[in-house]
């Protein structure tokens, strides 16, 4: 992949390329959030697609909404898989004469993690490892996998930095961390490429704002359009690196396609590099949706901080930049303006 330049940039040029020529792809966690974005745009691209999900966290809602976006001829090179990746069986059918595998699959969630750590670790480890072994039984040209900005634990500095970790703190977090780990000894035994992607507060479209793990910008603007309290744990003085789901999909194209051997086996931060404060993200929100009957003077209420919880989150995304050629497409004020309207329709 060439570096990126004024007029051009590494993922402009990947997208052109990816144009003309057509792969063959597994996504799983398809019908999840992030894996459903990743669908619809490789599709777009006239690519093939093969999805798994056994429908746990994603819906059959997001797989008919990217029928609804793509061209029928688009949707005829997507073939669905029901499937789990606690099932090596599953995973080795979902591999069969796939190029390249976007692996998103998994049971997020500190809280959920908190409460049943044992299937949030069957899942998470069991199924990752099934998914490794696949892929690289497979023969497939590239791993690409969800990890996440969980495995910073209790790491004090800021901004973070991928070679610095510290210890875990909720077991979802372990389970990330593990991860990695597995990833790191198929390299070391197998000679099996892969490339993480430490997701930051990924937000955007098919994010789902109902239930007791639902992420904060989905939940908070559902809760807002309903005129219902919006719960902030702690001062609100807690931030985080929100990225929207643009910037996501970007980042696994590059690193699924990436052919400069210094870019594999390694993980990245996928974040913007800023940092919101939860009373930053939540007057964001009031005020775009003022459009839509929010009142202007609405106040969140404040609760204890919550278990788990990091108190501030920021990534160095420079190592993703000089390796991959990734560069943000959208702040944290762009997304959320983008994102809006899906929301608005879909908290009805």
């Amino acid at each position: 992949m060439t570096a990126s330049t004024p007029n051009s940039t590494a993922y402009e040029q990947l997208l052109k390329r990816l144009g003309s020529e057509r792969h063959t792809w597994l996504i799983t966690g398809v019908a999840g959030f992030i894996g459903s974005n990743l669908l619809e745009r490789l599709l777009s691209l006239n690519q093939r697609v093969v999805g798994l999900d056994n429908f746990a966290t994603g819906h059959q809602r997001n797989l008919k909404e990217v029928q609804g976006l793509v061209t029928p001829t688009q949707w005829a090179d997507f073939r669905f898989i029901e499937g789990d990746i606690r099932n090596l069986a599953d995973c080795q059918g979902a591999c069969d004469g796939i190029e390249y595998v976007l692996h998103q699959a998994a049971l997020g969630s500190v809280p959920r993690s908190l409460a049943d750590p044992i299937t949030t670790n069957g899942v998470n480890i069991g199924g990752f490892l099934n998914m490794l072994t696949a892929a690289r039984d497979a023969k497939v040209q590239s791993f690409t996998y969800a990890a996440s900005s969980s495995t910073y634990g209790d790491h004090p500095a800021l901004p973070k930095v991928e070679g610095n970790i510290g210890k875990p703190l909720s077991p979802y977090a372990v389970t990330k961390y593990v991860n990695e780990l597995y990833a790191e000894v198929f390299d070391r035994c197998y000679g099996f490429n892969t490339v993480g992607l430490r997701y930051f507060n990924v937000f955007g479209k098919r994010q789902n704002p109902n239930g007791a793990y639902a992420a904060v910008i989905p939940k908070w603007t559902s809760a807002l359009l309903k005129k219902e309290p919006v719960f902030i744990n702690g001062d609100g003085e807690t931030s985080r690196d929100f990225c929207y789901i643009a910037n996501a999909v970007q980042a696994n194209l590059l690193a699924a396609t990436t052919k400069s051997p210094d870019a594999v086996n390694q993980v990245y931060n996928v974040a913007v590099g800023d940092r919101t404060t939860l009373n930053t993200l939540f007057s964001l929100l009031r005020d775009g949706l003022a459009p839509h009957g929010v009142e202007p003077g609405v106040q969140p209420t404040h609760r204890d901080f919550r278990a788990g919880d990091v108190r501030h989150s920021q990534a160095e995304i420079e190592k993703a930049r000089r390796l991959l050629g990734y560069a943000p497409s959208h702040r944290i004020d762009q997304g959320v303006r983008e994102a809006l309207n899906w929301y608005v329709e879909n908290s009805r």
